[in-house]
């Protein structure tokens, strides 16, 4: 997998994100996912990396070589969804039909007064479980994520929602792992996206959609560390105003010996992969991933 993602500046201008947050919270949702058309239209003219990715990744998962309409429905589903970010950061959950499958799998971990870890990826809404914990059920979540791959939204989200933006631990720095060792000692839930790779990560080879890939070991390291159970979610967008939150036990505790350390590592991201594997084919247009995910040693496009 290619860690290009790091160093492609964000597209669009805090401004213009604001004001489309601002307009739609205003005149409604339907008024800015009209504005969103046009808005995807000038991406998808302009952005000729992200939607060669696109076109591969809606390639493998149809097999077959993707349609232009597919690729403009792959920007459509990313940008409605980064709509909706706004109304949730604003506490608007009114607004939309959201179900959970699974819920019971996170109350028992509360009902244990334990901590746990949230693991997730780039695959549909992740502030949708966010506002739904942290706003309407006020759970104790703590997202670890790079605030300077993310200025932009960042600034969105501290403007919406101020006290959303405070519950996050930067990750990549001295403080990170005794920060959220101390969330999860008390009872405390921690999100994590583990999908993409950063400099410096170790990476395991899998495989993904069929296709060689490879994944950090960074989200496994870290939950053997917390000693913590592992809760898989995913935010699925079901079009319209339509999400499902999907939750699974992944592990009631990751642990990697020493002595077995590369075997241990394998087992867990070869069952990451294969979980990924199974939400991207339920949902493939919420898979947001635009950028060259696989290594190209098979000889497909």
């Amino acid at each position: 997998m290619k860690s290009t993602w790091q160093v492609q500046p964000e597209r669009g201008s805090s401004a213009l994100i604001r004001f489309i947050a601002w307009l739609s919270l205003k005149a409604g949702r339907p008024v800015g996912r009209l504005l969103l058309y046009p808005i995807c239209a000038y991406f998808f003219a302009s952005s000729r990396t992200a939607r060669a990715a696109s076109r591969k990744y809606l390639s493998t998962i149809f097999e077959h070589p993707a349609r232009l309409r597919q690729i403009f429905e792959h920007y459509l589903h990313f940008s409605r969804v980064t709509l909706d970010r706004a109304f949730f950061l604003a506490g608007r959950l009114e607004q939309f039909d959201v179900s959970t499958d699974g819920d019971e799998i996170v109350e028992a971990q509360l009902r244990k007064n334990r901590g746990c870890l949230f693991l997730g990826a780039h695959l549909g809404s992740f502030e949708v479980l966010r506002a739904l914990g942290m706003i309407e059920r006020n759970l104790p979540i703590k997202i670890l994520m790079y605030p300077e791959n993310s200025r932009r939204i960042l600034t969105v989200i501290e403007a919406l929602n101020p006290s959303l933006a405070r519950e996050m631990i930067p990750l990549g720095k001295p403080a990170t792992m005794i920060l959220a060792k101390q969330h999860v000692d008390n009872g405390g839930i921690i999100g994590l996206l583990g999908d993409r790779i950063t400099k410096g990560d170790k990476l395991v080879r899998t495989t993904f959609l069929e296709r060689p890939a490879s994944l950090p070991a960074g989200p496994m390291l870290l939950a053997s560390v917390l000693k913590t159970p592992v809760v898989l979610f995913c935010g699925l967008y079901l079009g319209g105003a339509r999400y499902e939150i999907h939750f699974e036990l992944f592990a009631d505790e990751i642990t990697i010996d020493p002595k077995t350390r590369q075997q241990d590592l394998q087992t867990w991201i070869d069952r990451y992969a294969a979980r990924l594997d199974h939400f991207c084919r339920l949902s493939p247009y919420n898979w947001f991933n635009f950028y060259d995910f696989w290594e190209p040693s098979d000889g497909r496009p």
